[in-house]
């Protein structure tokens, strides 16, 4: 179950107790990829793109195999993470897109205390770097959300460098092409691509949607995975006396696809031009997380950090060629391939160095474990776990038994090895389907009709569990 490679000796922390006091208290940094597929790092299996600053955080500390997210989108996704609640029990279901992401109803609740509120309320510096996707008014500003400062921005996406794109290849998605073909269109130049792969336009990320410091909208010139390394390293530096949380939430590898010159040179051996430019973008926040973990090694403060590494979704396969091999299906999807994501952990002396934990983890536990590695007692509303006592061998069993989802009529519930799907497509079947992860993580062989006592007993704790939950707050319909 629990594979180490290094032997070290592991403190248990205590369930309650008082803050820890500024130089015994952990620093926090949350890393989180945005639509990076299960299969797309070199410690997960990609040997095409090396990642080696991403896999170093599984070599100094853990890779959950089976670490899950509560959302198959990005939006609902960070909504629980950031809570350490399920996102369904206060109405945050789906994903606001575009426009959408200024209806006041689509938001992080209020009333919903966020794991920055809870750090800033005990003495931590908080700060969010990247992107936010949990509300785009007033009420839902991150400096409203318990963070001490902000560079990024509100909305889904974000182009990485403006028109007329200076300095990179660029894909975009287009209904059709010049000439009012299908297929994929390249410029005698080279440097820009369209594709009608996907059957729509690109979306206007940056419509009302700037680049902010704090609250002020600002210029910002640099490809942008290289902006929010420069403003996460600054943030490291100016508060290395003091205990912080760092949210530092890259867009890459969200489209839209641009791939900086220097990375797409890199990968000048990769035919095809839209995995090229993929791998370019998933290089660059690979180094930009190698300048992340140096800056906490030149202020000394690696030893006493937790760096904590996830992708919010599954990867879009279709979309960006963001593999989730070897699993079934992809971001939207209630398949594996939608909802288990890289997942890494480091904690020098506190979490076994170069180990895998096979038993399923969760992004809720994210809350849950830093709150009690600072001292600061889980709540008792939380869905997570605190996972250090599971990765230091003082407890056993599984942090969890059942694991739950729902997006619309989308549903799914892991229970032990077994795997319940409803994941009906537009006019499909919404029959529940039933998997063994165990002996099929690919989830090829629905056994509904072999193993039907097992298919009724999950539809029913995930009925139990749904009924927990509420109606969705947005859309209002």
């Amino acid at each position: 179950m629990f594979r180490r490679c290094t032997a070290l000796l592991f403190v248990c922390l205590a369930h309650d107790h008082a803050p820890l006091v500024a130089g015994d208290a952990p620093n926090i940094v949350l890393i989180v990829a945005d639509d990076l597929g299960y299969g797309e790092t070199g410690c997960q299996g990609n040997d095409q793109i090396p990642t080696p600053h991403i896999d170093s955080i599984a070599e100094t500390g853990v890779r959950f195999t089976s670490g899950y997210v509560t959302a198959a989108y990005c939006s609902a996704s960070r909504a629980g993470f950031l809570t350490g609640r399920y996102q369904t029990r206060f109405g945050h279901e789906f994903n606001p897109t575009g426009a959408h992401n200024e209806d006041p109803a689509a938001g992080l609740p209020v009333k919903q205390v966020t794991l920055a509120d809870r750090l800033h309320d005990v003495g931590y510096t908080t700060g969010l770097v990247g992107k936010w996707h949990l509300g785009g008014t007033a009420a839902y500003h991150p400096y409203r959300r318990g963070f001490d400062e902000f560079f990024g921005f509100l909305h889904e996406g974000h182009y990485f460098v403006p028109p007329p794109y200076d300095g990179v290849v660029t894909m975009l998605r287009r209904k059709r092409l010049p000439g009012n073909q299908l297929g994929r269109w390249i410029s005698v130049d080279g440097r820009m691509v369209y594709g009608t792969h996907m059957g729509r336009d690109e979306p206007d990320y940056d419509a009302d949607n700037p680049i902010y410091r704090g609250g002020q909208p600002v210029v910002e010139t640099e490809y942008l995975t290289d902006a929010l390394t420069r403003e996460a390293t600054s943030f490291i530096t100016r508060n290395a006396d003091r205990p912080f949380f760092l949210y530092l939430a890259y867009n890459a590898v969200h489209s839209p696809l641009q791939g900086a010159d220097a990375y797409m040179k890199r990968f000048a051996g990769i035919d095809d031009i839209h995995r090229r430019i993929f791998a370019a973008m998933l290089s660059n926040m690979d180094d930009s997380v190698g300048h992340v973990l140096a800056a906490l090694q030149q202020q000394q403060l690696s030893d006493n950090t937790i760096v904590i590494f996830l992708s919010d979704n599954g990867g879009p396969t279709r979309e960006l060629t963001s593999s989730n091999a070897p699993l079934r299906g992809e971001k939207g999807s209630m398949y594996e391939g939608g909802l288990r994501v890289p997942f890494l952990m480091k904690w020098p002396g506190q979490i076994p160095a170069g180990a895998t934990y096979d038993p399923p983890v969760i992004s809720l536990d994210i809350s849950a474990t830093a709150l009690q590695a600072a001292g600061v007692k889980v709540p008792t509303d939380a869905d997570g776990v605190n996972l250090l006592p599971f990765l230091n061998g003082t407890l056993k069993e599984r942090p969890h038994t059942t694991l739950y989802w729902r997006t619309g009529r989308k549903g799914a519930l892991r229970h032990g090895d077994w795997k319940l799907v409803r994941n009906p497509g537009r006019g499909q079947s919404a029959d529940w389907q039933l998997y063994d992860l165990a002996k099929d993580m690919a989830e090829t062989t629905d056994l509904s009709g072999a193993a039907a006592a097992v298919r009724s007993d999950l539809i029913r704790r995930w009925e139990a569990l749904d009924a927990e939950m509420i109606d969705a707050v947005w859309p209002v319909r």
